[in-house]
């Protein structure tokens, strides 16, 4: 049996339980997105465009959530970096209007595929020029035996983090395809 929640009485108690019910999902939305690497304020501006059900200018967000313009700036700047956020054009108004990418799937996607392949370059490149130096150093005829030795057992493991980057970028490429639909469909 469903608990029944008192009636209320006044549309401002009405806004209240709407705004509560809301604050609550857009401080978990700002708490899961922290886990990812985007700062609290930025999940709140998210949340809050979220939220809105139209496109809101800097001014607007930052009045909405008590910042200056400057970190609303900043804020939209990474969303938009991460496909979360768009910029839209407002007949009648000259100032930019952002608005949330309702697709979370293509949310999902776009951040995660930005932040790994981010990830996998870095590493890759790190580890190719670590291969190459250790390389070079295994071609030294003067090289002790005990240094040769874990020279190879540095290029074995640095070879097994090459094949766990490459199979990363593979499953990166079914996200981006969407073949991952077929694999996990959407209900």
């Amino acid at each position: 049996m469903k608990e029944q929640l008192p009636q209320p009485e006044t549309n401002s108690e009405y806004e209240r339980i709407l705004n509560k019910a809301r604050q609550r999902v857009i401080e978990s939305i700002a708490k899961n997105m922290d886990l990812y690497g985007i700062s609290l304020s930025v999940g709140h501006l998210y949340g809050t465009l979220l939220f809105q059900n139209k496109p809101m200018t800097l001014d607007e967000m930052g009045a909405a959530l008590g910042m200056s313009k400057t970190s609303m700036s900043t804020g939209v700047r990474n969303l938009i970096d991460l496909n979360m956020v768009n910029k839209v054009w407002m007949k009648g108004s000259r100032k930019d209007h952002y608005d949330v990418e309702q697709d979370w799937y293509q949310n999902f996607i776009d951040y995660f595929s930005i932040k790994w392949r981010k990830a996998i370059d870095d590493n890759v490149q790190a580890l190719h020029k670590s291969m190459q130096e250790l390389t070079h150093l295994s071609e030294q005829e003067n090289l002790p035996e005990t240094i040769r030795d874990l020279v190879q057992i540095d290029m074995e493991k640095m070879k097994n983090m090459l094949a766990y980057y490459d199979w990363l970028s593979r499953l990166i490429d079914t996200f981006e395809s969407h073949e991952i639909f077929n694999m996990y469909p959407i209900e």
